[in-house]
């Protein structure tokens, strides 16, 4: 057993999995502390090191690309102290650092654990029901749906929808974007008929608009994450087949021709309901209107 207790948390190696636990020092990050302890198997792991530094170093462990669910949602936008596969080590502790490490690469050499890309998840992400309340408004997911209630400061358009359901098998992929506290982030649920026109985050009733506590929306990862791990891994949506459009960077699915004539005409009624209400005003509705058509083209 290689084992390292710090402020930060615990990494303990059994020589199969690297079980680490989040410290519960007020400086551990929130979303660390709510995410709790992670099982990686050894064959998730590409690679891990101790960087040194004056007065603390810091382990990090650099995983498989497709291991895990919250990595993919994320994108590598955690900020720095909310990653769970970064341990900050007092230089007293540095040694336990390094010797925990080399143990670590070690058994990667003897394993022959291979660095390519993973073909499927090898982490669960986060279990459900996961629930998060934001900014914009609150988002559940209980395994097999979605949801999303506004919130009183959402915007008009978002609240005239109501509560949005959208089932997991109506879902393509997650965006998630941090709310950096200068910069404002977003959670968006991707599905073929949103896939075509994208609204910005603050009028998209599919998009949380990430604007408030940098802390507290920092969770809506976690709900990012547990989708991620229950759609379709990106392997296969990577080498799938027939009419498709590119999203995030990967292959989408849309529908055919027909579907996709009625999605476009429920979309406009949608939007020509909100502008009779007053909900759009006649700039805002010809403007979103001419985005819809744009991307439906």
């Amino acid at each position: 057993m290689a084992e390292i207790i710090a402020r930060d948390g615990t990494w303990a190696f059994d020589g199969s999995t690297i079980r680490i636990t989040p410290g519960l020092h007020r400086c551990v990050p929130l979303f660390r502390q709510t995410y709790g302890e992670i099982s990686v198997p050894l064959e998730a792991v590409a690679d891990v090191g101790y960087e040194p530094e004056r007065k603390r170093g810091r382990l990090r462990m650099r995983l498989r690309e497709g291991a895990d669910p919250l990595l993919q949602a994320t994108g590598g936008r955690l900020p720095d102290p909310a990653d769970p596969y970064r341990l900050t080590v007092d230089a007293d502790r540095s040694g336990a650092a390094e010797y925990v490490a080399r143990e670590i690469r070690q058994a990667l050499l003897l394993d022959r654990i291979p660095k390519e890309p993973t073909t499927g998840y090898l982490l669960p992400g986060p279990p459900v029901p996961v629930s998060v309340r934001s900014s914009d408004g609150t988002v559940s997911f209980d395994g097999g749906q979605v949801r999303i209630d506004w919130s009183d400061t959402s915007d008009r358009v978002k609240r005239a929808t109501g509560p949005r359901i959208i089932g997991l098998g109506d879902l393509v992929q997650v965006e998630w974007l941090p709310n950096s506290g200068y910069e404002d982030g977003f959670l968006r649920f991707v599905t073929p008929e949103t896939a075509f026109s994208k609204l910005p985050p603050e009028r998209d009733p599919y998009t949380l608009d990430l604007w408030g506590s940098v802390r507290r929306d920092l969770l809506t990862a976690l709900v990012a994450a547990a989708v991620t791990a229950r759609l379709p891994h990106p392997s296969t949506r990577a080498a799938g087949t027939g009419d498709g459009t590119s999203v995030g960077g990967r292959r989408a699915v849309v529908p055919a021709r027909a579907d996709h004539h009625d999605v476009l005409l429920r979309r406009l009624r949608e939007l020509g309901e909100l502008h009779r209400d007053g909900v759009l005003t006649d700039e805002e509705f010809a403007r979103t209107k001419a985005v819809v058509l744009r991307g439906f083209g």
